[in-house]
C-alpha cells in the first residue's frame, strides 16, 4: 500500500510514470525502506495504464458494494438490568452512565 500510495502521490506532482527510483525517493524521504518485489509487481500490473481510468474503474465496482448491514442486537439490555422498575429509574441509569463516560475521558463531548 505504501508503494502505491508513493505512486499516486507522484502522480499529481504530475509525473505520470513513476519510476522504481522515484518512487524509492517519496519512501525514502518519509524515512520507509522500499520492498523491491513489491514495487516490481507494482510497476508491472500499472505499466501502460492511466491511473485515473483504474481509479474510476474501482470507483464504479466500490459502488456496487453493498456496505449497509442489520447492525443487530445489542441494544436490549438496559430494560433487563432495571428489573422493571418505573421510568424514574431508568432516567437515573442514563444520567449515572452519561456522567461515568464523560468522567472516563476527562471532558464533556459539548464542554
Amino acid at each position: 500500500m505504501k508503494h502505491l500510495a508513493a505512486y499516486l502521490l507522484l502522480g499529481l506532482a504530475g509525473n505520470d510514470s513513476p519510476s522504481a527510483d522515484d518512487i524509492k525517493g517519496v519512501l525514502g524521504a518519509a524515512g520507509i525502506d522500499a520492498d523491491e518485489d513489491r514495487l516490481a509487481t507494482l510497476l508491472k500490473e500499472l505499466e501502460g495504464k492511466d491511473i485515473n481510468e483504474l481509479i474510476a474503474e474501482g470507483s464504479t465496482k466500490l459502488a456496487s458494494v453493498p456496505t449497509g448491514g442489520s447492525g443487530g442486537g445489542g441494544a436490549s439490555g438496559g430494560a433487563a438490568a432495571s428489573g422493571g422498575a418505573g421510568p424514574e429509574a431508568k432516567e437515573e441509569e442514563k444520567e449515572e452512565e452519561k456522567e461515568e463516560s464523560e468522567e472516563d475521558m476527562g471532558f464533556g463531548l459539548f464542554d
